[in-house]
């Protein structure tokens, strides 16, 4: 079968693999979905820190199972997402149920091989059942439930004014639990193009400019009170640094967007606020599970974040575009198995 490897930075090859067997063990599945994570983008630019060459892309996945071992929670027929990270179970994250957080995780498409591929071979523990959601769905569940973990680590009550700093896909995810919780939710972004996207095909009508006119763009809103809980998805030293002073006494500030380098945080206000500041990373089997019940119910609707689409025949040619689209959001990969 073919296989899309990414062999170093800007540069991907079609390879020929034997397709993977059913052992008896590990659930055999057909890839139907692959969304495109930013993990993927700063890969392939060569800007990805925890990355190494060559690797199979994709862990945002939508998968049908062909067959899995008769004793596991899924058959064939089955259509899931899958959970892709690989906790160690023995460290001391894990051993407290924070798998999560394990010291050695490993995540398909990373550390591992993921799911830029027709057939994969997966354990079925990772695999979560959504036969009532699209294949379009089921390839959102990974970056929702980061977004969704984000806002129940800032606990999130119905009263709260959040502000979500970002409007990126890890950002629209946590703003749209945030307002499924009840909350008033306010988007801040850069870019005004994401910040239209949010309120014309999410709903999202109180959105706002950031930059250095933050606080003054900020306090234009008719509904402006400083926010109790502030969500960054931004990975950005000045956003992040910028929320310490955004804040109203006694909020909860989450960071979710990965960043490398040193954060100058303002401890003298964190204490004068009585600021609490979290972080929050990827999510866990019950946050999957979590996710899947509220897309059934219809508590979120997140195809709209689906931006852009590509085929996985010509994705060694469209992928590099992406790199350049301003108005990107979520692409999603289509691969075709009538061919």
């Amino acid at each position: 079968m073919k296989q899309l490897l990414l062999t170093s930075a800007n540069s991907f090859s079609w390879i020929d693999v034997a397709e993977p067997k059913y052992d008896g063990a590990n659930a055999l599945v057909k890839v139907h979905r692959v969304g495109v994570c930013g993990t993927d983008l700063h890969a392939y630019k060569g800007s990805q820190a925890i990355f190494s060459y060559p690797r199979v892309l994709g862990h945002e996945l939508a998968v049908e199972v062909i067959a899995a071992p008769k004793a596991s929670h899924v058959k064939a027929g089955d259509l899931c997402t899958v959970e892709a990270y690989y906790p160690c179970t023995k460290c001391s994250a894990c051993r407290r149920g924070k798998t999560n957080c394990c010291t050695k995780l490993q995540v398909l498409g990373v550390h591992t091989d993921g799911g830029q591929s027709p057939l994969m071979s997966i354990p079925p523990d990772k695999l979560h059942v959504g036969n009532r959601l699209s294949t379009d769905q089921l390839a959102l569940v990974e970056p929702l439930v980061i977004g969704l973990h984000s806002v129940e680590r800032a606990a999130i009550r119905s009263n709260d004014r959040v502000v979500i700093m970002g409007a990126g896909t890890i950002g629209i995810a946590a703003a749209l639990f945030a307002r499924a919780a009840g909350a008033h939710v306010v988007i801040v972004d850069t870019n005004q193009t994401r910040l239209d996207f949010v309120r014309t095909q999410l709903g999202f009508s109180d959105t706002v400019l950031g930059g250095e006119q933050l606080l003054e763009n900020m306090q234009k809103l008719d509904v402006f009170e400083s926010p109790s809980v502030i969500i960054d998805a931004t990975g950005n030293k000045g956003s992040m640094e910028k929320c310490i002073e955004l804040a109203d006494v006694d909020a909860r500030i989450v960071f979710v967007g990965f960043f490398s380098g040193d954060l100058a945080l303002d401890v003298n206000t964190i204490s004068a606020k009585e600021l609490t500041v979290l972080a929050s990373r990827a999510g866990t089997a019950e946050t999957f599970a979590s996710v899947i019940r509220m897309l059934e119910n219809g508590d979120i609707d997140a195809t709209p974040m689906i931006s852009h689409r590509l085929a996985f025949d010509s994705l060694d040619r469209s992928f590099a575009g992406l790199t350049q689209e301003k108005t990107l959001i979520k692409a999603i990969i289509e691969i075709d198995h009538a061919q």
